[in-house]
């Protein structure tokens, strides 16, 4: 991922993304242009890839944090 990518929230890279499948899908565009699509759909995914671990370590770690809690707590 290139820095600029990192940079990139989830939202916008999933546009992005979104973006750049559309445009294959559609077609015409010469093989050179299709690769370029295709290898920045690849770097998007990865940014969304790492949106959405992060995320879920979030999550995991406040519902160990919570789990403990509750567990300290007698309930």
């Amino acid at each position: 991922m290139s820095e600029s990518d990192t940079a990139l929230g989830y939202e916008q890279a999933r546009d992005e993304l979104i973006e750049v499948v559309r445009k294959l899908e559609a077609g015409g565009t010469s093989l050179e242009d299709s690769l370029a699509l295709w290898e920045r759909g690849e770097e998007l995914a990865k940014v969304c890839r790492h949106w959405l671990e992060g995320a879920r370590a979030r999550l995991d770690s406040a519902l160990a944090a919570r789990e403990a809690a509750e567990g300290a707590g007698g309930e």
